[in-house]
């Protein structure tokens, strides 16, 4: 089954667009711009390879295996073009790529076996699990590996072939990344696609795509949903949060601070798992703002590649725009920049890490996801005040709790309206924990075994007992 080599894609055309790095704002590469139209060959090439690659799981297993092996080994080629065009510091994208091979490996030993049912009639009924056929897989921007991995990694293990895009702003690892995982796979049981709208509309609502997974925004997620409706398409869509960090009482505010503030800004707080809002006990809200202000203020911005840098730029033009947008408003409301609250004077889309105190409750920078480099601090009164503020809102992702009374903490934490409930940390995920999102969060559950089930269907057989 493995190949040896990397191989071509083929049926590109003549047309590129130009990729930026966002440390400089400067092109530095360009990836094909692949059109609607063309998606129709690879979609069928990937029904065909399916025929083959959903019959032997031992042999997709050691392929699989075989795939985490080329991406580590390729991590020294990878790693700098994700942080050229993306703007992570290095050590992050090094990150990913580890993440991905580990995600390929903990998915390439998983094989459902068949399942009996027993209800007291003399009938033996037997669950058997099939892959769906081709699926189709929509990535943002802020990790564009470690995503794209948590969707290639399940359907490929379940006996799927995947058709992945990922953003313009971040097309180039993501195609030498598939270009490193065909070394290890049968051609076309994993393509990447790269170009811009309406590219990725087509590819959620191609009649020959069984599931489409996407992560990114609400509005894309609805029309992505729409799409996939047109020919009764299975659809997971994580949409983003707005996670919020409920500080109790007891809290120790130096201990956590470090904790709570990259909680907060890693990869210059384009997560979006990441803390979006923070709430301390009046009593405590000077000293809290006070100590992450102080992070803010000495923490490295810089460009990805600079081994120093703790923050990079923002990835792009229209992201920077909402994070100032977001600001300016905050600030004209009434908000304080303890920290930051201004772009940088230098090339590239860097923004001031930024601590915004005495917001009112309902800007902006509070109600909605502003996925970058600020973080607006609110006092509360009441433990009830600070869980009803924290849930009210249209997201539903992730949050956490943060104090020394664990047992008080995790009662605080049940009572939030999300996917998942962190105590004294935030953002941490197992490869075997069910990851989803409510409300407006997302549809549909990924991670571990519910992962790799949302790339399979039941086939059920009946037959009679033996007489």
């Amino acid at each position: 089954m493995p190949t040896s080599q990397p191989r071509r894609a083929r049926g590109i055309r003549g047309e590129r667009f130009a990729v930026l790095d966002p440390a400089t704002g400067e092109a530095f590469e360009e990836a094909p711009d692949q059109q609607p139209d063309e998606l129709d060959a690879v979609v069928g090439r990937a029904h065909e390879a399916w025929r083959s690659w959903r019959s032997d799981p031992v042999a997709r297993a050691t392929a699989l295996l075989a795939a985490a092996d080329a991406v580590e080994a390729a991590g020294a080629d990878i790693a700098p073009l994700l942080t050229r065009e993306q703007g992570k510091p290095l050590a992050e994208s090094y990150a990913e790529i580890a993440r991905t091979a580990a995600r390929l490996r903990y998915f390439a030993e998983m094989a459902p076996g068949p399942q009996s049912i027993r209800d007291g009639r003399p009938v033996r009924s037997e669950i058997r699990w099939r892959p769906l056929g081709p699926v189709a897989a929509i990535v943002p921007w802020n990790f564009p590996l470690q995503l794209a991995s948590a969707k290639f990694a399940p359907a490929l293990a379940a006996g799927n072939t995947m058709v992945l895009k990922p953003s313009p702003f971040t097309p180039l690892a993501t195609r030498l990344l598939g270009s490193v995982i065909s070394t290890a796979l049968p051609e076309d049981v994993l393509t990447v696609v790269t170009g811009h709208e309406p590219l990725g509309a087509r590819l959620a609502s191609h009649p020959g795509i069984r599931h489409v997974t996407f992560t990114g925004s609400i509005p894309t997620g609805r029309a992505v949903a729409e799409g996939a409706a047109a020919s009764l398409g299975r659809v997971t869509l994580e949409l983003g949060g707005n996670d919020a960090a409920i500080l109790l009482g007891d809290v120790d505010v130096e201990r956590i601070a470090d904790r709570l503030f990259w909680a907060a800004f890693r990869n210059c707080g384009q997560v979006c798992m990441a803390v979006k809002r923070v709430y301390a006990p009046a009593r405590l809200y000077s000293d809290v703002v006070e100590a992450l202000a102080q992070r803010a203020k000495t923490a490295v911005v810089g460009a990805g590649l600079d081994p120093g840098t703790q923050l990079g730029p923002v990835n792009n033009v229209p992201q920077l725009a909402r994070v100032e947008r977001y600001t300016a408003q905050a600030l004209a409301d009434g908000a304080r920049a303890v920290a930051g609250g201004h772009r940088l004077d230098r090339p590239g889309y860097f923004y001031a890490p930024t601590i915004l105190a005495d917001v009112p409750p309902d800007s902006p920078v509070v109600t909605e996801e502003q996925f970058g480099p600020v973080l607006p601090v609110l006092p509360y009164g009441s433990l009830d005040e600070a869980v009803e503020a924290a849930n009210d809102t249209g997201f539903g992702l992730g949050g956490s709790v943060w104090g020394t009374d664990l047992d008080r903490a995790e009662v605080v934490a049940d009572r939030l309206e999300c996917g998942t409930a962190w105590i004294n940390h935030h953002a941490e995920l197992s490869l075997a924990q069910p990851f989803a999102g409510i409300k407006e969060s997302g549809v549909g559950v990924a991670g571990g075994l519910w992962g790799l089930y949302g790339n399979l269907r039941p086939f059920v057989v009946h037959r009679p007992e033996e007489a």
